[in-house]
């Protein structure tokens, strides 16, 4: 074969392979990428996941994660501040225990700030719902609930139910309002949702006007109105009404605008001790893990897995503002429910 013609020939087989489909060469190396990550992780074994998901429900993660990977999951479950303590006192002393943690997305982004995330690039990432990645990358959003309004049905009928927020100054809901007593990030965006401080003024109206019950903890607000002593509570997670409905319980429940999401991120640290396990558990909570995160009346984070709920114009609290300001919205929260 003469130099030109090798020349010509070798020019032919570059245009042709420019002509395969992307997606088609790319195959093969992502997929044996993802089989030595599986085989990595498999030989690690195990890992350590800190987080806040009830333990009803983080159980389900790890039975079906172990079942599809043979990866030994021992969680440790807190309230959200705990966890997050607990992670920044191990890495102050250096005992890095926990592989991957999930915990509301504000103390994730705490986490971020302490440069105790690890920042990871994952196609999955594309497939959530606006919002549910910051910038950075170092965390995703793994759980969506809503904050729903949740009234029992043996005291309202649904065409009762007020249409906003503004509704609630009316004086027929006179000693009837529950709130669950920490949610100041969830309070600080409807009211500025309302018009800043026209908002708060309209909550100040309600509680002096209307009063306000004021409770801890979500699942006994929502266990309170079941019981009929508090007839509508604002601020209840969604997956629980929704529980309580599906059980016969009398509850049933509706958004109001804005639809806010209570969210948990997943990431993992970065001085995980099995950083192998630890990525494809991150993974596994973005993708497969949505599924069994559906099955808990939960709503996917990730698109391609179907939602029962409804998941248009979710809105995520700004992290950062939340982070940022505190003890100045625990105190304007205060101010008006607790001693207004």
């Amino acid at each position: 074969m003469n130099q030109a013609l090798g020349k010509w020939l070798l020019a032919i087989g570059a245009l042709f392979a420019l002509s395969l489909p992307l997606a088609g060469r790319a195959q093969e190396p992502a997929s044996a990428d993802r089989q030595a990550l599986i085989q990595a992780a498999q030989k690690e074994g195990s890992l350590v996941w800190y987080t806040s998901l009830a333990q009803k429900d983080s159980s389900k993660l790890i039975q079906d994660f172990e079942q599809k990977y043979g990866i030994k999951v021992t969680s440790w479950r807190s309230g959200d501040d705990n966890v997050l303590q607990r992670i920044l006192s191990e890495a102050k002393g250096r005992a890095h225990k926990a592989d991957v943690a999930q915990i509301q997305i504000q103390n994730m982004e705490a986490l971020s700030r302490e440069k105790l995330l690890e920042r990871l690039d994952l196609p999955a990432l594309n497939d959530l719902v606006p919002g549910a990645v910051p910038p950075h990358k170092e965390w995703a959003v793994a759980q969506i609930t809503l904050f729903a309004l949740a009234y029992n049905t043996n005291l309202l009928d649904s065409k009762e139910l007020p249409k906003s927020y503004q509704d609630l100054a009316n004086p027929k809901w006179k000693g009837k309002i529950g709130v669950e007593g920490t949610d100041y990030d969830w309070f600080d965006v409807v009211a500025q949702s309302l018009g800043g401080e026209a908002g708060l003024e309209l909550f100040r109206q309600i509680k002096q006007r209307n009063d306000a019950s004021v409770r801890t903890g979500h699942s006994l607000l929502a266990n309170l109105v079941v019981a009929g002593e508090v007839p509508l509570a604002l601020n209840v997670y969604q997956y629980k009404a929704v529980q309580l409905k599906r059980s016969g319980a009398p509850l049933d429940w509706a958004i109001l605008e804005p639809a806010l999401a209570f969210a948990t991120g997943a990431g993992v640290l970065r001085n995980a001790p099995h950083p192998n396990a630890a990525r494809l558990f991150y993974e596994y909570l973005l993708e497969d893990g949505q599924k069994v995160m559906g099955t808990l009346d939960n709503i996917p984070s990730n698109t391609k897995v179907p939602s029962e709920l409804p998941r248009d114009n979710i809105r995520f609290i700004d992290v950062n503002h939340a982070l940022d300001n505190r003890d100045r919205l625990e105190k304007q929260f205060d101010d008006i429910f607790v001693r207004g």
